[in-house]
């Protein structure tokens, strides 16, 4: 939302952030740009836009706010890495549930915390998960701003990303190194376990498909980049436990730490894009393999 005392300007050629603030505000210090920008009382288009380096093109709309803006998100568990004025995408850390586990539960999680944040900006303002990941996984997750947008980007979901990847540290090597896995999942939620079937059994198609990057000496660890098809409950995990090599640190489909040289599940969402629901506009999302991965196959 665009107020009365807001300054409102349009890009006529490309340039960086810094230096079309500095053009167009009177001369402004740099200082004073980089305190707009960590304030985030810039936006570019509807995105609120805080790195001074970001390339303007020509017809960019430019907003900056008169407010005091808010402060960027701090926590250690969740970082924003997005934000317009429909969606938040935020780059999550292990050991962060996405929503609550129970009704009523007073768990710190990432709805929680996002909640807090924008109730900040807005007290009216809420926020809408749109999809999950599991607590032990880090990686890339969407967030929307109204409970419709929530609604159609959840019913649309298969249509709207063009890409989600992921990156997992599994023990052994797949064979072959690459290929796709189809089976057939049923959950069983009293249990809370998923159970594959090689064979239509009346459960949910899945399908991954699997490429390994590189392998340790001696073939102990593999790192493995995973495109999923189709997105159920636990399908990295319970696919490749089914190919013999289960992610590493995977306490339910694995050998959990007893084996695993990182004291975590060693799974990662690094890429995720997708249709903007509002703008229609394809936006990218990458978000880098945990060092930790790395250097178990060192």
């Amino acid at each position: 939302m665009i107020r009365k005392q807001d300054t409102v300007l349009r890009v006529s050629e490309s340039a960086t952030l810094m230096d079309f603030l500095i053009a167009k505000m009177g001369g402004m210090a740099r200082s004073s740009v980089k305190q707009l920008l960590s304030q985030r009382r810039v936006k570019v288009g509807n995105a609120v836009q805080t790195r001074h380096d970001f390339m303007l093109s020509a017809g960019n709309i430019v907003t900056v706010s008169s407010g005091r803006g808010n402060s960027q998100l701090t926590h250690p568990k969740l970082r924003i890495v997005y934000e317009d004025d429909d969606l938040i995408v935020v780059n999550k850390q292990p050991g962060l549930i996405t929503v609550p586990a129970t009704p009523g539960s007073r768990e710190t999680t990432a709805l929680s915390i996002l909640r807090a944040y924008v109730k900040k900006q807005n007290a009216r303002a809420n926020i809408y998960v749109v999809h999950r990941l599991d607590r032990e996984t880090s990686g890339l997750l969407v967030f929307a701003r109204s409970e419709e947008l929530q609604h159609y980007m959840r019913e649309y979901w298969r249509e709207l990303v063009t890409e989600r990847t992921y990156i997992a540290l599994t023990e052994g090597v797949p064979e072959p190194r690459e290929g796709k896995i189809t089976t057939w999942l049923t959950e069983d939620k009293r249990n809370a376990v998923v159970y594959s079937s090689p064979v239509d059994d009346g459960g949910d198609i899945a399908i991954t498909n699997y490429k390994v990057l590189k392998t340790a000496e001696g073939g102990g660890y593999s790192l493995v980049e995973l495109h999923l098809e189709t997105g159920r409950t636990n399908q990295i995990r319970v696919h490749m436990a089914s190919k013999g090599c289960p992610v590493v640190g995977d306490r339910k489909y694995g050998h959990g730490n007893e084996s695993s040289p990182i004291d975590r599940l060693c799974l990662h969402a690094k890429v995720l894009e997708f249709i903007h629901p509002v703008t229609e506009k394809t936006v990218r999302f990458e978000s880098p393999v945990p060092k930790e991965f790395n250097r178990v196959l060192l």
